[in-house]
């Protein structure tokens, strides 16, 4: 099977929210988490070691990530912030759960931070040996919004800690407009985007509102890729601002980034809910389309991958019927081949462009 690279997952925030132990199988967790909140809140999980093994999905891009208290509904959920002292301390927090990760089951988790590390990563992945238990899934730091960072002196400590991507929104913050909440670049988010690049961070554009994005596009010196969106040309009137207009697509190919599509039904077609639609509307075929868009605006198969964004505010009941976890993520390989892609861009696509990014931009 072709090596997977999901460039987005909330493991920490899942973690922490909701106790849920991704060292599990997630059929087990569905089983202990049947008719709870949990599942009433964020769905029932799509993630777990086992199914990542099952998938070969050897890396993904592990995300820091709290929602502003004026879009949640209860002033008591966890991991909610109310100000920026309290961004960094849930930040922090789910960085040290990652650590903690590393450091308690290492044969199943383990966080990237170099060239170095990667190498020795997917070495470990390539040794295919009868005797094998399996392999650890490596972690690439991305946080995505950036106030928990309280001040451009922080850039320091984040990126000492294993930082190497950041997403400075998620809905609109003190350094630009984003999903939801429009707007451009702040004086703020210019300086920060100064910042960042004199260690190098990867900037994420997902959730970027499009003036934002396109101000650092011009702008940025730094590696730029969007972890997880999807094509605003294949959603119209879906009256959002959370996709990526053709405009954006050129600018991330001009950079020689990658954009992560995202298997959610809600974001593969105008008008799914899962309150009022059923799974079997949306399949896989509606993924392959949004990374053949990108792939025809590149003109190669080099500029797009997986950003999968599972558990992310929603779970089974909202991705396309195909899929029962993030092991399914491989049913891709046929249909891309069906659509006329060689192999060679198939594994561009469910893994390799992530790589040679990785390959190029860590330290």
């Amino acid at each position: 099977m072709t090596l997977i690279v999901d460039a987005h997952a909330d493991i920490a925030y899942n973690m922490l929210k909701y106790g849920r132990d991704y060292t599990r199988p997630a059929a087990e967790t569905r089983r202990l988490e049947s008719g709870s909140h949990t599942v009433q809140d964020n769905g029932d999980t799509l993630l777990g070691w086992a199914d990542y093994q099952r998938g070969q999905v050897a890396l993904v891009f592990a995300t820091l990530f709290a929602a502003p208290i004026r879009f949640r509904t209860y002033e008591t959920e966890k991991q909610v912030y109310r100000t920026f002292d309290e961004a960094h301390k849930l930040y922090s927090d789910q960085l040290d759960a990652y650590h903690r990760l590393t450091d308690t089951v290492p044969d199943k988790f383990r966080i990237i931070a170099s060239k170095r590390d990667l190498d020795l990563h997917l070495d470990h992945w390539n040794q295919s040996t009868p005797e094998a238990t399996g392999h650890s899934v490596g972690m690439v730091i991305l946080m995505e919004g950036g106030e928990a960072i309280r001040d451009l002196s922080e850039l320091d400590m984040w990126h000492s800690r294993g930082v190497r991507l950041i997403g400075p929104a998620w809905v609109g913050t003190r350094y630009c407009g984003g999903w939801k909440e429009p707007g451009p670049l702040t004086e703020d988010g210019r300086k920060l985007l100064a910042a960042m690049t004199d260690f190098d961070f990867t900037l994420d554009l997902s959730h970027m509102d499009e003036r934002a994005a396109a101000e650092a596009l011009d702008s940025y010196e730094g590696p730029i890729v969007a972890t997880h969106a999807n094509c605003a040309a294949l959603m119209r009137n879906a009256n959002t601002n959370r996709h990526l207009s053709d405009r954006i697509l050129e600018g991330i190919i001009e950079r020689d980034g990658v954009v992560g599509i995202v298997p959610f039904n809600t974001y593969l077609k105008v008008g799914w809910s899962v309150n009022k639609s059923t799974r079997e509307e949306v399949s896989l075929q509606d993924v392959v389309n949004h990374m053949d868009h990108v792939c025809q605006v590149a003109g190669d198969s080099l500029h797009v991958g997986i950003g999968s964004d599972f558990d992310g505010g929603f779970g089974l009941q909202s991705v396309p019927h195909e899929i029962d976890t993030v092991a399914d993520l491989q049913k891709l390989v046929s249909l891309l081949g069906a659509r006329g892609y060689s192999e060679q861009d198939v594994e561009n696509i469910l893994g390799g462009n992530w790589l040679t990014r990785l390959k190029r931009d860590l330290p």
